[in-house]
């Protein structure tokens, strides 16, 4: 009997294994960045982040965007406040997702200017602002999107910071161009080969936007580049492409860059992923079904 039950078992366990989708390794992430929660402007409809995970589209991490700390020492998400009555279902469905497993992790920063600034000129004050947000709504990481000058010494103090506040389990991420993780141009004023040598073991991963004349995914050449150098591995350089041509230039079409990943995740096993900017107006789907974006990739890396 034991033997019978035995081989039942081992026959359920593998037909449920062929019945399951397969499984990604923990560090081929399916990332989307999420700022636009109302489309056509600030009276359009609600875009709800929700879609990503009822149609089962595998996406691992959602990056809300952008947390912005003010100089009059307000915080802003996008340009509102994070507690503003139009962000209350957003939060609510971001915890939903949070239960069903997913990261969801706050960027700091982006294309706006003055947020390092301010932390750069006055940490005390404007490092408990961040430190509230990430509380209240308790976000699983921060996104360091740095578009503005900043020092070596201020990237340091700041990840230093939040590691101690929040633990080996909160999520540290950064967002350069693609370039400067190999020494070419870059905008964030330190330099990032010396801020992995020197905190590379406090930093989850890089989500490196190849995009905006910054770098393509249309070949495995920029990412091969990054890793060539052989300081930051694979496993935490996630490849940032553009979502819709309308949102920047360098836009690759899903199936060349379906292409491109199938070749990264067989060069390097330990491929870090896809990141997805932005979500609402993703292709193939558009703004009817954005959600189809993040399980096309998903199924690339698999």
């Amino acid at each position: 009997m034991r033997k019978l039950l035995t081989a039942v078992g081992g026959a359920l366990v593998l037909l449920l294994a062929m019945a399951l989708p397969a499984q990604a390794a923990p560090y081929q992430r399916t990332v989307v960045y999420y700022q636009t929660q109302y489309s056509n402007g600030a009276t359009g409809d609600y875009v709800s982040p929700l879609p990503l995970l009822t149609n089962n589209t595998g996406v691992t991490d959602l990056i809300v965007a952008a947390i912005h700390l003010n100089a009059d020492q307000t915080v802003h998400l996008n340009d509102h406040p994070p507690a503003h009555e139009r962000y209350t279902q957003m939060w609510r469905d971001l915890k939903t997702m949070q239960d069903r497993g997913i990261n969801v992790i706050g960027m700091v920063g982006g294309a706006a200017q003055g947020t390092y600034a301010n932390l750069e000129r006055d940490f005390g004050t404007f490092y408990p602002l961040l430190k509230h947000v990430i509380t209240t709504y308790g976000l699983n990481g921060v996104d360091l999107d740095v578009e503005e000058k900043m020092s070596q010494a201020g990237i340091n103090k700041l990840i230093d910071q939040l590691r101690t506040d929040f633990g080996s389990g909160f999520i540290i991420t950064l967002a350069p161009v693609a370039s400067a993780l190999y020494g070419g141009g870059n905008i964030s004023g330190f330099n990032y080969e010396t801020l992995y040598r020197d905190r590379g073991s406090k930093i989850d991963w890089f989500n490196a936007q190849f995009y905006c004349g910054w770098g393509s995914m249309a070949n495995t050449t920029g990412y091969d580049r990054i890793i060539d150098r052989k300081l930051i591995p694979a496993a935490k350089v996630v490849a940032g492409v553009i979502t819709n041509p309308a949102s920047c230039g360098g836009y690759v079409e899903l199936d060349t860059l379906k292409t491109t990943i199938r070749a990264l995740v067989a060069k390097y096993p330990t491929f870090g992923g896809v990141d997805g900017w932005e979500y609402f107006n993703s292709n193939p789907g558009g703004t009817a079904r954005p959600w189809e974006w993040a399980k096309e990739i998903t199924a690339a890396m698999r």
